[in-house]
């Protein structure tokens, strides 16, 4: 179903045109885009006449992207590219990587593999009469490793990607129609044994090795495989490698070409813990297909204008309230496919970390339904938070790298599936209050949502209310909001200290409350009576919310509270604790 999906794609970006270049945005079969840094420029009779650097005009200038026959899988070995490759095949040098001697002798000399790039074409080329691929095979006779330094390659072309290109002509070498006969005829000389494919459905040659997967988060610069066999324990039935789940080698390009396409462009790619997320839809027509992944990715990844935001989390409401897509935004389609695939790597391996198949309709409910069991009165952020940011609050220090990749992938099918959240969420935020203290509003957000989402989906017989709800009667969230109480009766008769009791008492408290209420109600007796010398009204006012909250809990505290009722409690403190600071901002909008 993933490649079956991705192999469409790949064909719907095959028809279309890229705006910056003209051409198709990916490549036909048997060509890949690669980054190539400079271009050779030679004469018909195979001199090297000019190095033309074929990079970006940014600050930092990187390789282009060029469209050149496909690259030869290296796990092992030394296998030469057709008409271009790095500088240590092409030139028979490189960069060197020994600190010891590489401020004295930058240069490595690489002769097997220059000598097997050589011997390669010159056997190919031997019958050519095409003037740009003579030229090369005269480059390759005459050219000599030893003479790097004496010509007039910059030391900067080192272990860069080439290409070959003949004087006074347009183009480049391998786009030549001879070149691409012969290119042609090798990729029809290497295909496998037919076989049935699993994705077309057709008899076909099975491809034995699939096209390396380029640009996952943490992965090899080589690139891994989704599909691969090579040990003995892997097959079965005597089949070996890509014959044990046969794909075509059409079928494998076009997949591997449109994951590659996709995790190199910024928007439709997410990193979320150690998963690179991508995401695309299938429509009637490109632009109702657009329009469904700019909206997703803004979801994913609000932008930081206010305008912007508000726009998106108002076609959210509407969402929610079961308003159709095409009232919401005439480009949005509800019948619109959507698909988002998460990618880790595993050693030469990609890993599958999770996938959705669903309408952009549903899609668009679930990403509604995430930020309703998110929401908080008094609402806690200014810019909506993405995924990574709300991870962020489970982290030991705030650190991206210790957020569990584990709990990242499971965070992240959450939110775009619809299911419940990690059943690790909760336990891990309780475990980072106690380690810090810092109940802030995106983690009893967090406790909110995964409470909120077990109630709607019936796991859990008590919703979770958005702000302070003075009615409930859940124990947990009433001791919440009693330690809340008793937090201000102290601040406000001892002024700012140094250690309060949310400081001291909030982790045991908040797991085991027979054992600390009582001492705390003991001190808060005198702290009210200091406070009634000092501040007489806010005495009785606390002093009646102390009195409603007990009255509401039964005659002895609990022994202890589960991580669902740790999670109310946050909640219930949270929400105490900010109608107090409600209420200031109400006195002195009054005063003023």
């Amino acid at each position: 179903m993933i490649l079956s999906a991705l192999t469409r794609y790949y064909y719907r970006l095959a028809a279309q045109e890229d705006r910056s270049t003209g051409e198709a945005k990916v490549p036909s079969y048997g060509f890949s885009e690669e980054k190539i840094g400079w271009v050779l420029e030679l004469d018909s009779k195979g001199n090297l006449v000019n190095v033309i650097p074929n990079l970006t005009a940014d600050k930092k200038p990187k390789p282009k992207l060029m469209s050149v026959p496909r690259p030869e899988k290296r796990t092992s070995g030394i296998k030469p590219n057709f008409l271009w490759d790095k500088t240590a095949y092409v030139l028979g040098v490189e960069s060197n990587q020994d600190k010891a001697t590489a401020k004295d002798q930058p240069i490595k000399f690489a002769e097997k593999t220059f000598e097997a790039f050589k011997q390669y074409h010159l056997d190919l080329l031997v019958d050519s009469n095409d003037e740009g691929l003579m030229a090369i095979k005269n480059f390759l006779q005459q050219w000599q490793p030893e003479h790097f330094a004496e010509s007039i390659c910059p030391i900067e072309i080192l272990d860069a990607n080439v290409v070959f290109k003949l004087v006074g002509t347009s183009g480049y070498i391998h786009q030549r129609e001879a070149a691409q006969t012969l290119w042609g005829r090798l990729l029809v000389s290497e295909e496998s044994e037919q076989g049935l494919c699993l994705i077309s459905g057709e008899i076909a040659p099975i491809a034995r090795l699939h096209p390396a997967i380029k640009g996952v988060y943490g992965g090899q610069s080589a690139g891994g495989s989704i599909i691969s066999f090579n040990k003995e324990s892997f097959t079965s039935f005597g089949k070996e490698q890509g014959s044990n789940a046969p794909v075509s080698e059409q079928a494998a390009f076009a997949y591997t070409t449109a994951l590659n396409y996709l995790l190199r462009t910024e928007k439709h790619r997410l990193t979320i813990g150690d998963a690179s997320t991508v995401f695309w839809a299938e429509a009637d027509n490109t632009t109702q297909a657009e329009a469904a992944e700019g909206f997703f990715s803004a979801l994913m990844s609000p932008p930081d204008d206010a305008q912007e935001n508000q726009k998106i989390f108002d076609e959210l409401q509407k969402i929610s309230k079961g308003r159709p897509l095409a009232e919401i935004s005439p480009e949005l389609s509800e019948n619109t496919r959507f698909y988002v695939l998460g990618l880790a790597p595993n050693a030469a391996r990609i890993s599958v970390r999770f996938w959705l198949d669903t309408t952009f309709r549903q899609l668009a409910k679930n990403l509604s339904e995430h930020w309703q069991d998110l929401a908080l009165e008094p609402c806690a952020w200014k810019t909506p938070p993405s995924i990574w940011r709300l991870l962020l609050q489970t982290a030991s220090l705030g650190k991206s790298e210790n957020i569990s990749p584990v709990l990242a992938g499971e965070m992240a099918r959450a939110v775009i599936s619809g299911h419940l959240y990690p059943m690790s969420l909760l336990s891990q935020l309780v475990t980072r209050i106690r380690a810090d203290g810092d109940i802030n509003g995106l983690r009893v957000a967090l406790m909110k949502a995964v409470l909120q989402r077990k109630f709607r989906k019936g796991f859990i017989k008590e919703g979770v209310p958005m702000s302070l709800n003075k009615e409930s009667d859940n124990q947990a969230y009433l001791l919440g909001r009693l330690f809340a109480v008793l937090e201000r009766i102290q601040t406000q008769a001892l002024g700012e200290l140094n250690a309060g009791i949310a400081d001291r008492y909030y982790g045991s408290v908040s797991a085991v409350p027979f054992s600390v209420f009582p001492r705390l109600l003991s001190g808060a007796k005198h702290h009210l009576s200091r406070l009634r010398k000092d501040k007489g009204g806010m005495a009785v006012n606390l002093d009646k919310d102390l009195g409603e909250i007990i009255a509401s809990l039964p005659e002895n505290f609990p022994r202890h509270l589960s991580i669902d009722e740790q999670g109310r409690f946050a909640i219930g403190y949270y929400h105490q604790k900010q109608s107090y600071f409600a209420k200031k901002e109400t006195t002195e909008s009054i005063e003023n």
